[in-house]
């Protein structure tokens, strides 16, 4: 091996350990990354028109915080999917969503997508036959995707407040129920705030 070659050779070596500490030592000093901290979003806050909903099961990215705040207290999980015949759904019927409800501390938080897709002429149908009766529409009420609409409704000794709106082509519908012992105003606002957390879980995450 000649002169020339040893000394390029000794010169890449000496040129490659530093770089190779260096990358270890930075390496070293990298945070571990951590779980991003759950904060409430009151829905006047939240911009609806953004969110681009999956027609697709999403409850087990919902928050625990959320849920807890919602409630007051931890809640215990009931799940259905399309297809399933669950006895959460209305009825007991088949379902035709992606839903979940959560129960505790003498409240119930629900929330679920429509499977198949749905079209902005019949959102609006839907917008205009949501309040059943006992129920009132809420004038004012923060927008929760286009079109939208929120309810209250009073069945005996339980009031419900609810969102319904349009993502993309995905209707989306979150209520909270609980006695109606809690003020109106407060239930109002903690509905809002579930409301913007499942309508979060249940967004296709941003490349």
């Amino acid at each position: 091996m000649s002169t020339v070659v040893r000394a390029l050779g000794l010169s890449a070596l000496l040129t490659l350990v530093p770089v190779g500490i260096g990358v270890g030592v930075a390496g070293d000093r990298t945070p571990a990354p951590k779980a991003a901290v759950y904060q409430g979003t009151d829905l006047a806050d939240f911009d609806s028109t953004t969110a681009v909903v999956r027609r697709a099961p999403f409850c087990e990215l919902v928050a625990k915080e959320a849920v807890a705040e919602a409630l007051g207290g931890d809640g215990e999980l009931t799940a259905w999917g399309n297809g399933e015949k669950a006895a959460a759904v209305p009825g007991g019927d088949v379902a035709h969503e992606y839903g979940c409800a959560f129960a505790g501390s003498g409240a119930e938080a629900r929330a679920w997508v429509f499977a198949p897709p749905v079209t902005r002429t019949r959102a609006q149908a839907l917008a205009k036959a949501a309040p059943a009766r006992g129920c009132t529409t809420t004038a004012g009420a923060a927008a929760f995707g286009t079109p939208s609409v929120a309810t209250t409704c009073t069945s005996g000794e339980q009031r419900t407040v609810s969102w319904r709106g349009l993502f993309g082509d995905a209707w989306l519908t979150c209520t909270l129920t609980q006695g109606v012992g809690a003020t109106e105003a407060d239930l109002v606002d903690r509905a809002g705030r579930w409301c913007v957390a499942v309508a979060q879980a249940a967004s296709v995450v941003p490349s």
